[in-house]
This record gives structure tokens, sequence and C-alpha cells, in this order.
């Protein structure tokens, strides 16, 4: 990789618009009683300070803690991770401020991905309302839970790029689009830190997995990463770059390799590009025992080595791999590690602590009346079920299946997945009681009451071959006026180390649609999944298909809302929905090629297309229906030909032509007919979310500046070209009107 043409390119132009870090001043005002306190700290303290550790409450990953307590107790640990509740943590917390030589806190940290105790739907999730205001509230109502129970640091956000549904870990991403995933990256980093660190119901935000995790050979966990760079840079780094920009304190280096170099050992990703070039001042972690791992990468001969070039490369902290605690010492003896190394990674480490408030009172987090009143306080949980219904994606509805009638007398809510409370909070649910989940059958029952008469069967399981059960839910359905037929995967299907290569629904769930839909009664199909998932065979027979992914704790009230018209549905796709997994990676942001398909005759011969099947896949990015329908009008620009300097003042009209309010999110895409080097047939570059009564027409202007045309050149620069543009607004990615400009 020519990584000083990459630097000389990136020094042009950030990759997002950029904000001041509000936290790097902190490095001078608290700098100074760091470095005091560094001259006080014997080399062994000093690696204690770099080493993180899990307690015995959980795990997420290989088991290899040892004795945690001693750990701290010995000053050999300076941070704790899987700890919480406000009693456990000042147990921890009183060992390391009361009973060791210096007396120095611990930063707590935890896996809040998508909520603490109140569970929101699942990331992939969130971003389908295109909402970044409510992201940030989300995230903003984790914190104070997760700091009601003594925490203080979540490995959080998740801004991995993917464009691979195979991937199990796509559930905790945003998407495949660069721009969109930046602005809620950045919702996130504000949710969590919120705007001063130093209150007690804020914590350290921790952007992982840098970088490019997302893009693994094969969809495959861990696997290898090879790109271009301008494939790194023009949509991989962006989301990370945001989030730092964001004011982010710490960073996670990612499991991958990125050109035969993997990240944890990467001296040019984690110095020059995040601190030299980026200006990252805090600190950055390793993931779970990945510097163990270079050994088994095969850059590192033992694990000594391993932590020698980690460290060397702009580690700081080492995660449960006990390679700096047991090897770094002697590096610093060998001279293989400068102590300036070691004390600049100490430094960073404990200029957070004191950006926690965590020297002016290690306890801070430690206070019994927050946690009895903030957690799941009922203002949360009402967010949340305002959150499930945000998120659901109306995929179909054929005759206006939904919302359901009020005519309806019996409801049967059949599936594996009806009745299922521990699949509702999806993966990485963090502190989350599965107990207190609301089940869509609850959340039905919850919707009724006593005024519709529930059927009920599960039907067949979620991943098995037991088809004893479909009779008895095709009894059901047949004496029902409406179905909800709950499909989906299993929450441990998606997740970390959870990538499939049949994306298809599993089980015999098909073979239990097929039958409850040959009933001829009404049916709406209810989505429980973690990622895209190829459904053709469902989509052509279900009259109404709803993704609801995973809610979360109130999953079934929320989906309720949806299903009987309480809210429209406004959510929209993030993910493309391949039509098969031969398709993928499928995204809406592809090249023409030099021989683009035919739109005349897909399968024309010698054009970039498949014998077997369209290009186009089942649901691009940007879809998602409403119970209204919305009108577009052909764009209206203020000018056919701009100067530099001057800005696409672009506007359509839109009206609501259905039969209730609802919102609509109207997306904004260009396309550089001619460029540099070749370019995406559409870019998102804009998008307003908009309420619309019936009946209304209103206008929706977007301004677009030249510099947003800007991409990376051959020479890696970042600019714009002059030359002829496509502009393109409307409801998804492919359904648009479309005009042209010329920019001088």
């Amino acid at each position: 990789m020519n990584h000083s043409r990459l630097l000389t390119g990136l020094l042009l132009v950030a990759l997002l618009p950029c904000c001041k870090n509000q936290y790097s001043d902190n490095q001078s005002i608290y700098g100074n009683k760091a470095d005091s306190l560094i001259r006080l700290m014997t080399l062994e303290e000093k690696i204690g300070q770099l080493s993180l550790f899990t307690s015995d409450w959980s795990s997420t990953g290989p088991e290899m803690r040892g004795d945690y307590i001693d750990l701290i107790r010995k000053g050999k640990a300076g941070a704790v991770f899987n700890a919480y509740t406000v009693d456990f943590v000042r147990s921890l917390q009183k060992i390391a401020v009361e009973e060791t030589r210096l007396g120095i806190p611990l930063i707590f940290g935890y896996d809040v991905i998508h909520g603490h105790r109140t569970i929101f739907p699942i990331n992939l999730a969130q971003a389908s309302t295109w909402d970044t205001t409510a992201i940030e509230k989300a995230e903003r109502i984790a914190a104070i839970e997760a700091t009601a129970e003594g925490l203080n640091w979540t490995f959080a956000p998740m801004v991995d790029l993917s464009r691979d549904p195979r991937w199990g870990r796509v559930m905790e991403g945003s998407g495949e689009d660069a721009w969109l995933g930046g602005l809620i990256a950045a919702a996130r980093v504000r949710g969590f830190q919120g705007s001063d660190l130093g209150h007690n119901n804020t914590m350290l935000a921790c952007v992982k997995h840098f970088a490019a995790y997302g893009a693994p050979q094969a969809g495959r966990d861990y696997h290898t990463v090879d790109m271009s760079d301008r494939s790194l840079f023009e949509w991989y780094l962006p989301g990370y770059k945001a989030a730092i920009d964001a004011g982010a304190g710490s960073v996670m280096t990612s499991f991958n390799e990125i050109a035969g170099v993997p990240s944890t050992s990467n001296k040019w990703l984690l110095t020059s590009l995040l601190r030299d070039d980026w200006k990252f001042r805090g600190f950055i972690v390793t993931d779970y025992s990945s510097i163990n791992e270079l050994v088994q990468h095969g850059v590192a001969a033992d694990l000594e080595e391993a932590g020698e070039i980690s460290i060397n490369a702009g580690a700081d902290m080492d995660m449960q791999g006990s390679v700096f605690l047991n090897h770094l010492a002697d590096l610093v003896k060998a001279g293989k590690v400068s102590e300036k190394t070691i004390n600049d990674a100490v430094r960073r480490i404990i200029v957070a602590k004191y950006e926690l408030g965590l020297f002016d009172d290690p306890y801070r987090y430690c206070d019994k009346k927050r946690e009895m009143e903030e957690i799941m306080a009922p203002e949360h949980l009402r967010f949340a079920r305002e959150m499930v219904a945000k998120s659901c994606v109306l995929l179909k509805n054929n005759n206006k299946t939904l919302p359901i009638p009020g005519t309806v007398k019996t409801i049967a809510v059949i599936g594996p997945l009806a009745d299922s409370k521990a699949d509702m909070l999806g993966s990485w649910s963090a502190a989350g009681e599965w107990e207190k989940c609301v089940t869509l059958l609850e959340g039905v029952k919850n919707k009724v009451g006593n005024s519709v008469n529930i059927l009920t069967a599960k039907g067949c399981d979620v991943n098995d071959d037991n088809t004893s059960g479909i009779s008895q839910a095709v009894s059901l359905a047949g004496r029902a006026d409406f179905v909800i037929l709950a499909l989906g995967e299993n929450r441990d299907m998606s997740g970390e180390a959870a990538s499939r290569t049949d994306i298809s629904l599993p089980g015999v769930q098909l073979e239990l649609a097929k039958a409850v839909i040959k009933t001829g009664k009404p049916v709406a199909v209810v989505l429980f999944n973690g990622r895209p998932l190829t459904i053709p065979e469902l989509n052509d027979m279900a009259p109404a298909i709803l993704v609801a992914w995973f809610g979360g704790t109130e999953a079934g009230n929320g989906i309720a809302d949806i299903l009987f018209g309480d809210i429209n549905p406004s959510g929209k796709l993030t993910m493309t929905f391949p039509l098969n997994v031969g398709q993928v990676p499928v995204f809406y942001n592809s090249k023409n090629t030099g021989r683009p398909i035919n739109p005349e005759n897909p399968y024309e011969k010698y054009r970039s297309n498949y014998l077997d099947s369209p290009n186009s896949p089942l649901y691009p990015f940007g879809y998602g229906l409403s119970y209204t329908t919305f009108n577009y009008s052909e764009i209206k620009l203020n000018n056919t030909a701009f100067n530099s300097g001057e800005q696409v003042i672009a506007s359509v009209d839109i009206t609501n032509t259905g039969d209730r309010d609802g919102e609509e999110i109207v997306q904004l895409y260009v396309h550089d007919l001619v460029g540099d080097v070749t370019r995406p047939v559409k870019e998102l570059k804009s998008f307003r979310k908009v309420f619309i009564r019936m009946g209304e027409t209103i206008t929706v202007t977007f301004s677009l500046r030249l510099k947003d045309l800007s991409y990376y050149h051959q020479d890696m620069s970042y600019r714009y070209d002059p030359g002829d543009f496509m502009i393109f607004i409307g409801t998804n990615s492919a359904d648009t009107r479309q005009s042209q400009f010329t920019v001088l």
C-alpha cells in the first residue's frame, strides 16, 4: 500500500466535514497532572495501566483472564470490563483506590451496544429510522443507565461499513453507505459522551473496529481484508473519521489485516493516520486478545514479539491477552520498546481517567439512588417503544393488508418467533433481561385487550426440520380473520462469530409460511432478523411483509403500534436485501463497468450480468413503504450550470396521495458522469425526513455545495471535477426523479 501517496491525499481534505474534538483540549488541562503521576510510577505500575481484564460475570471471547482481583490489588490492571452494578463496581474500585500504592482508579467498560438495561432495537434497525436525533437520544439513555450501574466506558459505536449480509456483525452497524454511516457514528458518540465527560451520566465512547473490519473476504468473521487505497479512503474510513471528529475518546483495533498487515500491529493505521493525520488524542485499546493473535496471523514469532510490534505501532491498552503485562518490562530492558512509548500510552489513559472525573471521585459512578431510579425508567421504556416503531420497515403491503382492520374479531399469531422473549433482545444485548421483553404475541394482546380473540401456535422451530407443528398452525389460521406470521432468525444467528453462507429463512419456516398463506386468509409476515435475508419465495407469496429486526425490551408493543396502524411505518433500509446470496456483495453505489447491463435485455450476452439471475436486488438501499402514498414532482434546479462557490439548489414537490398522514424520507443522490476515476452510478448526498398530512403537498429543498461532489482522484487528491452530473431525488435509491447540471 502506497501510504505516502495516501497521506498526501488525506492531508488535502478531511474525509467528512470536521468538527472540533471537544476533548483534545483536556490533553493540556490534565496532561501536566498525568505527567506528575507518571513520574511517581514504577515501570510495573505503568504497564498495569496498559492492561485490561474481564471480570468473571460474562465473557466475549476465549477464556484467559486468571485472577483479575489479584491483578487489581497488585496494580496490574488499569481497567476492567464486564463488571457492573453499583455494589460490584464499588468493591473493585475500592481495591484499586485503597489497596494499591498510588490508588489510581479503574475505568469500567462494557459492550453497551444498543442499550444497557432498556434494550433498544439493534443498530442496523436504528439506522433504518434515518433519524440521527432519535439515535443520539437512544445512546444518551443507554449512557444514563450504564453509568447508573457503575460503568464509564462503552465499546461502541461500531461504525464498520459492510456490503455483505453474510457477515453477522452487520446487525451492529449502520449499513452500506459511508456518508449516512458517518452521520450516525457522530450521533452515537454525542449520545454516549454528551457535552462533558465530567458529568456522571456520560461515558467514554470507543470507535470500533479500526479499520475496515466490515469487509472480510467471503463475509467470514475475522477474515482477511484486502482492498485498494481508494476503496479504503472513500468508503471504509469515513465512519471512523466522523466519530473521531465528534470527539470519541477511545478507539479499538480490529481483528483483520489490511493489505497483509494486521490492524493491531499497523503503525501506519494507528499512528500515521489516526494520531498524526486525524489528530486523535485519546487512547487505543486492542480487541479481545488481538495482540496474542498476531502470532497466528504470522507477523510475530511469539507473544513477546507480538507485544513489541503492537505497542510500537500505537496500541495503548491490551484487552485480556496479558501480553503487555507479561512482556513489556523485558522489552523495555532489552531496548526494543522505549520507556517514552510506555509513558505516552499511560499518559493517554490517565488523561481519560481525569476526563471522567475519577481522580476527583473514584466512586462517582457508584450512586445507589441513581441505580434505583434511572434503570428502565418509564420514560426510557416509552422511548424504546417509539424506536421500535420508527425502525420497522414495510417491504410489501398488497391490497392494504396492513394495518389490521378494526373489524377483525379473531387473530392468529403464528410462528417460532411469535412469543420468544429472549430473541427480542437481539445480539449484543448488554445487561438486558430477556424476562422483561415484550414479545409480539404479548404486544398484540396488550393492544387489543379482550376485544379480539387471539389464537397462537408455534408451527415450527427457527432452525430445525421438524414439521409436525405446521398442521396445528394451519388449523388455527383457518379459524382466524387475520394471521400474523412471525418468522426469521434466532438472536444468536447474527452478531459476532455468526456468519452464514445461506441467509434465507432457516429451518422449515418457508414450509410453514406456504401452508399458512395457502389458507387464503389475510397474512402479514413479521420478520425478526439481524441482517438482510434472501426471501424471494416469501416475497412472492406473502400479502404483507414487515421487517421488525430485533426490537429489544419493548419489541412487541412497538410492532403492534405499526400492525394496528397507530403509527404509520416510515423506516427505510440502509442495507440492500439481495435476491439471492450469489449476488453478494450487492449494494446501491456500484460501478457501471465497461459493459453495463442492458435494462431492456438484462440477460444479453457479453454484459456484466448473470445467466440465472437479474442484477437487481429484491429490495434496494433506501427502500421502505408507508400506509399512505407519496407522489414526487419533477426536480427543479436553480440553474443548469454552476461556477466555483455556487450552490446547486434542488427541490421537489411531494404530495401525500393516500388516506392517512405519514412521514417520508426523501433521498438525494448524484452521479458524476465523467471522472478522473470511475464513479458510482449513484451516491447518497442528502436526505430529509418530512411529515406530510393526507392530501397535502410540500416542497422539499436541498442545497448541494460543489465540494460535496469531491472524491479521491488518481493522485489521491480530494476534489471535484468540472463536467456533467446527474441528480436524483426519490423515495429510494432505485425509484427516483432525475435531472442534470454542469459544473464549469
